[in-house]
């Protein structure tokens, strides 16, 4: 553990970390299917993990972070081999970023990917019918609107009950007032900026939230979480699961999803059984 807990340490300060995660995560147990389109924009493009004999299976999409404005999707495919090794069919698109766009181009490019998921889910041997919506950071604000405002999914010929749960990790979902230059014009005028807050569209007909955040996180602070569960649950909304972890921070909530950094954290324990009920599905056999 203490050898796991220096090379997260190492990799997490390297300008390369996500390369180093891929790097060390094991390439076999899945087919992967690349650059998909789901528009024709060159960032309308989605990278399909197909794990092997992969029948009626949960799809999962998921939408990385990068404060809108930067992140590839296959710089996570350590992600993607996480997810698959699960059962789950695994789906990461990337999305117009800013400057290319403002708000909320890149939200309406998540509803159309989630849209060309359940069409095709069947073809890599998913279920449409259990279509889960997961995102880390920028990734899990974009979830985090398409799980409440109802508008992207009914745009893109969709509803919002097609979501069968959304998973955020350390997701900005309350985080006015807006003071940086960048996320200013990136969301303005200021009379929009309401708009941009998933903390301000909770219902009673959200789909289920799991929603998890490290209390160690310095760039999107513990409160966004703890705000969205509390008045998502004041809303009414029928199951919201809030879980945080005190050794995790920001960048560290996702590495521990990869293969040589799991035993640090049960994050990937934790979204495993969390879909797993939510899907119907029995608890994975344990090993002798």
């Amino acid at each position: 553990m203490a050898m796991a807990g220096l090379f997260a340490s190492l990799l997490l300060t390297a300008c390369a970390g996500q390369d180093i995660l891929n790097t060390f995560s094991p390439k076999s147990g899945y087919t992967l299917t690349a650059d998909v389109p789901y528009g024709e924009d060159a960032r309308q493009r989605m990278d399909i993990y197909q794990p092997v004999e992969a029948q009626n299976a949960p799809v999962v999409v998921f939408f990385y972070g990068g404060r809108w404005s930067d992140g590839d999707k296959a710089l996570y495919r350590f992600v993607g081999e996480a997810m698959s090794s699960l059962g789950y069919v695994t789906i990461i698109p990337d999305y117009r970023l800013y400057p290319q766009v403002k708000f909320p181009a890149f939200v309406e490019d998540g509803a159309a990917a989630v849209m060309r998921a359940r069409d095709l889910a069947r073809r890599y041997g998913g279920n449409p019918q259990q279509l889960f919506v997961m995102g880390h950071s920028a990734g899990a604000h974009i979830g985090a609107l398409l799980a409440t405002d109802s508008g992207y999914m009914n745009r893109v010929g969709g509803l919002r009950s097609m979501i069968s749960g959304f998973v955020g990790m350390a997701g900005p979902y309350d985080f006015l007032p807006i003071y940086a230059h960048d996320l200013a014009d990136m969301f303005g005028p200021p009379s929009r900026y309401e708009q941009s807050q998933p903390i301000n569209y909770v219902d009673e007909q959200m789909p289920p939230m799991l929603l998890l955040h490290g209390e160690n996180d310095t760039t999107v602070y513990v409160k966004n979480s703890r705000n969205f569960a509390n008045a998502a649950s004041k809303a009414g909304a029928p199951d919201v699961t809030l879980k945080t972890y005190s050794s995790l921070s920001h960048a560290r909530l996702i590495a521990v999803l990869s293969a040589p950094l799991r035993g640090l954290s049960s994050v990937y324990d934790d979204i495993d059984a969390w879909i797993r009920v939510r899907a119907g599905l029995p608890e994975p056999t344990q090993e002798p």
